[in-house]
């Protein structure tokens, strides 16, 4: 990995802004509780991302207190910036400044809309009001904290020299970075990198030399974002702001990994530097994707299922003589493996633990003999246990949500002479065992019937998504599911894997049903957390 370096010191870097926690949790459904935001904040640490933009702490009291957490336990000397979103108001300012004071290096966001639209429809400010509250808010946002950044949201349908204006107004009130939104994924390529590269020319006092750091943040609604992002670094920009896996309100960010390996890829192109350890990206995209509920389509660059499978011919008989015939980057540079240890049924805890640290967990003692006999289990049902096998069982056991309702045991009978019917043993969130009984069209939906018995939070299925980890009829099946609770149409993901597809189909249910007790705090027994993504303020771009 490469040392951090100081933007003001070295123009060939380009710094890494992440939204995940933020713009990425504002994804229908991706609610993180405030521990699982802290895991994803570790993970990018480790990562090596610059910036995290770690919530928007007026959004709502669990949020401020995520992001201080966050501060606190991740922004620490070594870690990265610490930032927190502000609508351009007194309020939110001063609360962003509470969330993210106690990191060694923190960041204020502060934003508002300046296009003709945004200004009519949403704020109701005229052009010279805008310049006025920006002004102000920004001015704030300096006194309280030395690293201020500026976004002027839907900059890519806003006047580009009502722009040049207000950035210069921000830049004279004290702001360090320059953030250009295309909030609604509108740009094309050729035209963002021209406007980054007029207002870099033409904004007074942010110049080359001048010290600010412009920056790009790039919605996908037409399939753009990677490309606008990279027209953008091409175009001055040397920071970028992205998201696990694109996650993101309606069509999703910039993927953070798409630019990261496009970066690494094409030096000779490009010229520039990141502080990314690409070999963590796969590890981070799995726990975004399990923690969020929101699975990863196959065909998805780079963390895709399918990103560096073969299946064509002449392909295959390219990668047997040489790999870079069809592969321009190694499956293991962004953390994909190959086994170099055959585990098995025979294999003890010590062959287990090496292949887990191998592939970037470290264990706990405790947590080593938890997943040794879920292994054991699944080594009983394989020949041989996959790395893919061991990811997929690491997601289940690490990235579950906090358990209200658990399961202990399920059994299913089903098939042409009767009515599919699940027999299931629960435990309560006050530790009490029930056992209930349901029938279904199916076995799932029988499954499914039964622990709705017992946790009684009435929700719709909105999505069902089931694969197999590897190939073969033992393969470690995966599950993801979705649920909306019908009076507010929030909705709530869940992850599940084991080898039986019903338990795994029961296990990404029940998970996400503990999602939903906790965001519509409905939990007995641990205090519940919120949801910034459903209070009714605007977050921005």
């Amino acid at each position: 990995m490469t040392s951090p370096i100081s933007r003001e010191t070295d123009e060939n870097v380009v710094l890494f802004f992440d939204t995940t926690l933020r713009d990425g949790e504002q994804s229908p459904g991706a609610t993180l509780s405030s521990s699982e935001k802290l895991e994803i904040a570790r993970q990018l640490k480790r990562l090596g991302v610059d910036i995290i933009e770690a919530g928007f702490p007026a959004a709502s009291p669990d949020d401020l207190a995520a992001v201080q957490r966050i501060a606190q336990e991740v922004g620490t000397e070594d870690g990265p910036i610490i930032c927190g979103l502000a609508r351009a108001v007194e309020q939110d300012i001063r609360t962003c400044w509470e969330g993210v004071k106690m990191a060694a290096r923190p960041r204020i966001h502060t934003f508002l809309g300046t296009s003709d639209i945004h200004l009519k429809y949403q704020t109701g400010l005229t052009r010279a009001q805008a310049i006025e509250v920006v002004k102000t808010n920004v001015a704030l946002a300096r006194s309280l904290c030395a690293d201020v950044e500026f976004s002027p949201m839907d900059a890519g349908r806003t006047d580009p020299q009502f722009l040049v204006e207000i950035c210069a107004t921000a830049v004279a009130a004290g702001a360090t970075t320059l953030n250009i939104p295309d909030t609604v994924g509108y740009v094309t390529p050729q035209e963002w990198g021209e406007l980054i590269a007029m207002l870099v020319a033409e904004t007074p006092g942010a110049g080359p030399g001048s010290g600010v750091i412009w920056s790009v943040h790039c919605h996908n609604d037409l399939g753009m974002a990677t490309a606008n992002s990279l027209a953008g670094v091409v175009n001055g920009a040397r920071q970028v702001e992205v998201t696990i896996n694109g996650i993101g309100e309606r069509a999703g960010n910039t993927s953070l990994e798409e630019v990261a390996m496009a970066l690494q890829t094409r030096p000779q192109f490009y010229n520039l530097r990141t502080n990314i350890n690409s070999r963590e990206i796969v590890k981070t995209s799995r726990m975004v994707s399990n923690y969020t509920g929101m699975h990863v389509q196959p065909n998805k660059a780079i963390v895709g299922a399918n990103a560096f499978a073969h299946e064509a011919g002449i392909h295959q008989d390219g990668m047997l003589k040489n790999a870079s015939t069809y592969e321009i980057m190694t499956p293991e540079s962004v953390g994909w493996t190959q086994s170099r240890l055959v585990l098995g049924k025979h294999s003890g805890r010590h062959a287990l633990k090496v292949r887990l640290h191998e592939l970037g967990y470290e264990l706990e003692k405790e947590q080593v003999n938890a997943v040794f006999e879920r292994f054991k289990v699944l080594a009983d049902a394989k020949k041989n246990v996959t790395d893919a096998d061991l990811e997929a069982l690491m997601a289940d056991e690490l990235h579950r949500p906090v358990e209200y309702f658990k399961l202990a045991e399920i059994q299913v009978t089903c098939g042409t002479m009767g009515m599919p019917t699940a027999t299931a043993k629960m435990v309560t969130p006050e530790g009490e065992e029930t056992i209930v009984a349901a029938v279904g069209t199916g076995p799932v939906d029988a499954c499914y019937r039964a622990v709705d018995l017992v946790v009684q939070c009435p929700n719709t299925l909105i999505e069902y998504s089931v694969h197999s980890v590897t190939a073969g009829i033992d393969a470690l099946g995966e599950v993801t599911v979705r649920i909306a609770e019908p009076a507010s149409g929030r909705s709530f993901g869940g992850y599940g894997a084991d080898d039986d597809i019903i338990v795994a189909s029961v296990k990404a249910y029940l998970a996400a049903l503990n999602r939903m007790v906790a965001g519509m705090g409905l939990g007995t027994k641990v205090q519940p957390e919120g949801d910034a993504a459903t209070v009714a303020i605007s977050a921005g771009d």
